[in-house]
């Protein structure tokens, strides 16, 4: 603070002698000069100073939310864990004033018959015997909380690693996206799209880019689509792929090669796959084909524009989700 204020006593102090710099000497103008410049160096780096405490005080009130938030649910959690145990400690010592009442009782009836005496006796031994049997009783309730603990503890951190593994496939599936997107860049104009959605990414390609009218056989275009995608896959070995065949209601032409709509969809899709492993080190074991005749269309309208709009192969990607699995397996199998 002292520093601002010394340095805006020199700016107020140039800017002052300013208006008589006329009669002030060559010498004593350059030392203004040379002190003016240093105030600016200063005032700009204080400026770069507060604009970084500004900074790290945003992150540091938002650490500060995001751990009030943990706290307060981990308090919850905690809290009724107390209740229940203060629940039990009372009944305790109940219990034990119980006890402590009838040996006092027992005290003042000692001189007392010798029936009173047997049945005070009796009493107390049946009291001590209700009272072990609630000590058990709440030893065991003991236990089982703690227990209940530990699951829970168990719970939390199977929770935390598995939205760790949610986050880092997302990841993987964002950044196969871009890479897909970039690699069939010049066809998405036509016929081709890419999307991402319940975690996995969908290539949907219309009939226009791949098949002429009641063929198997894929154009040119659409071979060249698909060698650019297989160079993707061949880049990450970890994506599982689907190839599905998509066909409108239409039926096929009687005395055709193709028997109906469900033969022609799974044929297109194995003719995809041949041209994804043709020439490429892309794992046959990765890939699955599926025709889906027209029982899945995007668009149920009975039009040519929505028929053109069913007639399409999706290819899927999906990333393995070993990883997940196991973790969802060791906490069924912890049950």
């Amino acid at each position: 603070m002292n520093m601002r204020h010394h340095t805006v006593k020199k700016l107020v102090a140039f800017m002052l002698t300013g208006a008589c710099m006329a009669c002030v000497p060559p010498t004593r103008f350059k030392a203004l000069q040379s002190e003016q410049l240093t105030c600016q160096e200063q005032l700009e780096q204080m400026k770069s100073d507060n604009e970084k405490l500004s900074v790290e005080n945003t992150e540091l009130k938002s650490r500060l939310t995001r751990a009030d938030k943990d706290l307060a649910k981990a308090g919850k959690d905690t809290l009724r864990w107390k209740e229940a145990l203060a629940v039990r400690n009372e009944q305790y010592d109940r219990l034990s004033k119980d006890y402590s009442d009838l040996q006092e009782a027992q005290q003042a009836l000692l001189k007392g018959s010798e029936v009173e005496i047997r049945r005070l006796m009796d009493e107390l031994q049946t009291t001590q015997k209700d009272l072990a049997k609630r000590e058990n009783e709440l030893n065991k309730g003991k236990a089982e909380l703690d227990q209940a603990m530990l699951e829970l503890n168990q719970r939390n951190a199977r929770l935390a690693e598995l939205e760790k593994i949610l986050k880092e496939q997302e990841t993987v599936l964002t950044s196969l996206k871009k890479k897909v997107s970039d690699a069939l860049l010049g066809f998405e104009n036509q016929g081709l799209t890419v999307t991402q959605k319940n975690g996995k990414v969908y290539v949907s390609l219309d009939e226009k880019l791949l098949f002429k009218s009641g063929s198997t056989v894929v154009d040119p275009k659409g071979v060249s689509a698909l060698k650019n995608l297989a160079k993707v896959l061949e880049q990450n070995p970890d994506i599982n792929v689907m190839i599905e065949g998509h066909t409108d209601d239409v039926q096929v032409m009687a005395g055709s090669a193709y028997k109906d709509n469900w033969d022609l969809s799974v044929l297109r899709a194995t003719s995809i796959v041949r041209i994804l492993l043709d020439g490429t080190a892309i794992s046959p074991q990765r890939l699955t084909t599926a025709g889906r005749s027209q029982f899945q269309p995007v668009d149920p309208a009975k039009t040519a524009e929505a028929r053109q709009k069913n007639r399409r192969t999706e290819i899927i990607l999906s990333p393995k989700l070993d990883e997940l699995y196991n973790l969802v397996g060791d906490k069924e199998g912890n049950r």
